[in-house]
Formats: structure tokens, sequence, C-alpha cells
């Protein structure tokens, strides 16, 4: 690829976004006095902030590059999952939303001891450790690679950079640093999304009529195959994979969950999570059209061969963007990643306090706990980096191919414990665990038959006929209705326990008809 020579005017835009980040994370330094405080600062932020900050998490540096990609090189059949999830949301939030404020204190996986016991907490906290670790190591490795190729920047000096910077904000600020500075680079990222679109509509001869012909004639604007097929990636498999990604990320995840206990009242942290899905899904829906209009425009104009398709977006940018322009995008690039990896350092921090420091050493004082964060913070910021590094030295297929794989097998079924907890009452701690075990053994089997890495031609464990053949994004799906499945089967084996009526969505009902009537009778 050809690498940019950047003008001062592009420096310039991205120096001050990340000093402008620097300095909100310095505004709020002297107020983080408490664990409360630190973790989710509870009635001192506007709806209207958490719903960008909600956004900003989502749209990741990831979003940046490899929608743009796939919409160059397929049609818009990813955004399906992303379609599902206002659908999904407007049908819970109006419970999941108050049943968390009132049960949990900080970490989300508080609610799943209280329902299940000690087992199902540490199970799901591991999940969510080694999800976001995960994803962090791959926000960092292609923000590392994408900055290199396009400025010629040496891809360790870039992780390590805005690795220490993301570190600052987060550790002197805490959550609200970390929403205030998701506000900032949340207009930035929608700046850059619509600039470059905008610039790609101009520059194709014909316009939008062009640009949608061209995109119709080569089956680039549908959601497509539409067939019912769960071997192959169709229509049927994203939407019903759309629908668990949906229940787990807004029902289970530590980063969207957080957000909700900072909103002043119920009412404001519902309002913030659905002004967020509004601005996210359109803003996923932006990103994919870009990679439908770079594939129209490269239909009229040569393009190097052998380019991957994840490639094309920057080289559009370092080639045809005018200076100013290729400033604002690599701005908005890097606020992406420092969004999305911020909130992670502040919600890993929470987890690992709530959810292990306080267990290990119940005697330790607010302050002792909030020391304990601030160092948490730390090592889990160099701990992402230290993974993006081996992602870099390993490439795709190597080390952290490994990682993948522990993690698809021992963190299946997050969405199965959270719907079996909060829809049944006969569901029991004795039996939830046996569907855990039951989920693990299946994601083991289907995982390891399955999988491919580093270009081999047979998957790790080849059992021939016995393989696991679906898409791997059915995986799991089938991995949270097992959990649902065995896990209530094997509960009626145990006595019913009793359960705590805040705990299930029956309790929430039923609460929201008594209130009513005594309206009504008032």
């Amino acid at each position: 690829m050809k690498h940019a020579t950047l003008h001062l005017i592009d420096y310039v835009i991205i120096l001050v976004a990340l000093i402008t980040s620097l300095s909100i994370g310095l505004r709020f330094a002297g107020g983080q006095k408490s664990t409360k405080k630190y973790f989710v600062s509870r009635g001192n932020l506007p709806a209207w902030a958490i719903g960008m900050s909600l956004m900003a998490t989502l749209i990741s540096s990831v979003t940046f590059l490899a929608y743009p990609g796939e919409g160059f090189a397929s049609n818009w059949i990813l955004l399906v999952q992303g379609l599902m999830v206002p659908i999904v949301l407007l049908g819970m939030v109006w419970f999941i939303i108050p049943l968390y404020r009132k049960v949990i204190g900080v970490s989300t996986y508080e609610y799943f001891e209280k329902r299940f016991g000690t087992f199902a907490r540490f199970y799901s906290s591991i999940s969510f450790v080694l999800t976001h670790f995960s994803k962090m190591g791959t926000v960092f490795y292609l923000l590392a690679l994408a900055l290199a190729s396009m400025t010629d920047t040496n891809p360790y000096m870039v992780v390590c950079g805005i690795g220490v910077v993301i570190i600052i904000i987060t550790l002197i600020g805490g959550i609200e640093a970390v929403i205030w500075t998701d506000v900032v680079q949340g207009f930035l990222l929608i700046a850059g999304g619509v600039a470059s679109l905008i610039i790609l509509m101009y520059s194709i001869k014909g316009g939008f009529p062009e640009l949608w012909h061209i995109a119709t004639v080569n089956h680039k604007n549908n959601f497509g195959p539409y067939k019912w097929d769960f071997k192959k990636l169709t229509f049927v498999v994203m939407a019903i994979n759309g629908v668990f990604y949906a229940v787990q990320k807004y029902g289970t995840d530590q980063t969207m969950v957080q957000r909700y206990l900072t909103a002043k009242t119920d009412k404001a942290a519902i309002r913030a999570s659905l002004m967020g899905v509004a601005i996210t899904v359109p803003l996923w829906g932006l990103f994919m059209f870009i990679g439908t209009a770079l594939f129209a425009y490269y239909q009229q104009n040569p393009l190097p061969a052998g380019m991957k398709a994840e490639a094309v977006f920057p080289y559009f940018i370092t080639s045809k963007l005018p200076p100013g322009a290729v400033g604002l995008i690599l701005a908005a690039l890097i606020s992406a990643a420092i969004s999305s990896l911020g909130a992670d350092l502040n919600c890993l921090s929470a987890i690992g306090v709530e959810d292990y420091y306080k267990k290990f050493k119940p005697k330790a004082d607010d302050h002792q706990a909030l020391r304990a964060g601030k160092w948490i913070v730390v090592w889990a910021g160099i701990g992402s980096i230290g993974i993006a590094m081996l992602y870099l030295m390993a490439g795709e297929d190597g080390v952290l191919g490994i990682v993948f794989a522990l993690y698809a097998i021992f963190s299946g079924g997050i969405a199965g414990i959270f719907l079996l907890g909060l829809f049944s009452s006969r569901a029991n701690r004795q039996g939830l665990n046996i569907g855990i075990i039951a989920c693990i053994i299946f994601t083991a089997w289907a995982f390891l038959t399955s999988a491919k890495l580093g270009g081999a031609k047979h998957p790790w464990l080849d059992l021939g006929g016995f393989n696991f053949k679906q898409h791997k994004y059915m995986l799991g799906v089938y991995s949270h209705l097992i959990v649902v499945v065995v896990g209530y089967v094997a509960s009626l084996f145990f006595p019913k326990q009793e359960v705590d009526k805040h705990l299930l969505y029956k309790g929430w009902r039923d609460a929201k008809r008594e209130h009513k009537l005594e309206e009504a009778e008032a």
C-alpha cells in the first residue's frame, strides 16, 4: 500500500484529539475518592452523554476497518446482527435496567451469584475477562496495522503510544472521564464517517444513482442469501445469532450494564440505552455502506492488484483524501480505539475489584479497593498491549488463536444463564451448574472439530462424520440453548429453591401491576 506523508494540518488534528482526551482525564482526576465514584458515579452524568458513551463503546476501530472491508468484499449480511439489537432491546430494556439498578452494586455478575451461586458468578466474570482481553488485543492489533500501513509508522510504537494514553485517561479519571471522552470521540467518529462517505459519493462518476446501479448489478446491496441453511452464512443464521448477541451484550456485558448504573434514574438509564442503539445501528450501516461505495468507486478506477478487502478503505484515505480530511479520519480511527479500550479497562477493573479483590480480601476498606482498582487498570492495560505485541509478532493465526480457542470453549452460554435465571423460578444452582458443564463439553467438541487455524486443511480434532459442520456463528447460539434446556431439566431433579422475586422478570411484572393498581386507587 502507498504510505502517506501527512501534512501539518493532519498532525495538528490528531494531536488536538489526543490532547483533548488527556485533558478530559485530568479534568476528573481530583474527584475519584471512592470505588462507587470511580466505577459508576451515579447521578452525575446526563442520559444523552451515557447514550453517546454506549455508542462509542460499541463502535471500535474494528468497526471502522472491518465493516467497509465487508461491504466492499460481500454484501450487507453482517448488518443483520446489528439490526436485531433494537428489536431485542425494545423488548427487554424496560425490566433489565430497573432489575440491575436494584439488585447489584457495580458488577453485573453479582446478579448471577444472587441467582445461582458463586460458581455462576466466577464463570460469567471470567468469560467477560477473556472476551475483553481478546477484544482489546485485536483492537490494538488492527489499529497498529492500519496506522502503520497508512503512515509508515512503526506498529509497535502505535500500540505503546495509544496504550499509554488510554491507561492514563482511565486511571486518573475513572468512569466519568471514560464517558465524557466517549462523547467527544463519538462526535469525531460520526464526523469522520460522514466526511468519508460524502467524499466518496462526489468521487463516483454518476453519483448515487450509478453507485446504486453498480451495487445492484453486483449483488452488494442486500442481506442474502435468504436460504434456511445453518451450514452457511445466511440471513437466518445472522438473525438468530443477532438475537443472542443482543441479549448477551445488553443483558450480561459489564461495559453496557455499568453504563446503566451511572444514570440518575431508571428512566434516564432507559433513555440512554435507547439513544445509544439509535445512534449505533445507523453508524454500523454507514460504515458498511462506505464499503459498498468503495466497491462502486473502484469499479471505475484502478486498484492495486492483490489488495485485501480490509485494506481498501485505508488505501482510499491515504491516496484520495485531501489534507485535513486525512487527519480527521485518522483521529476518528484513533478515537474509536480510545473509546472502546478505555471502557474495557474501567470495566475490567470493576470486575477485578468487585468479583475478586473484595471476595478474597473482605476486610479491605474502600480506599484499599480503589487503589487495587487503579492497579488493575494499569496491569490490564499493559496486558492488552502485550497481547497486541504477540499478535503483531505471530500474526492472525498465531498465539492469539489459542486464546480465542480457549475463550470459545470456556465462555459459552452466558446469555443462556441470564435467560434461565430471569424467566424460570424453578431453575436452581445445581441444575445450572450441570448446564454449564454440558455447555463447555459441547462447545469444546464443536470448536475443536470445526476450527481450522494457521491455514490447516483439517480441524484441530478431526472426527470425520462426527465433526460440527454448521456455521461457526451457530455454535454460540447452541451454547446458550444448551444451558437453558439442560440447566432447566437438571434443576427438576433437585429441590426447588426460594428465589428473591426481584431477581425474576415475574417479580418486575408483578411490581409494575401493583404500582398501576395503587395509582388507579389513588
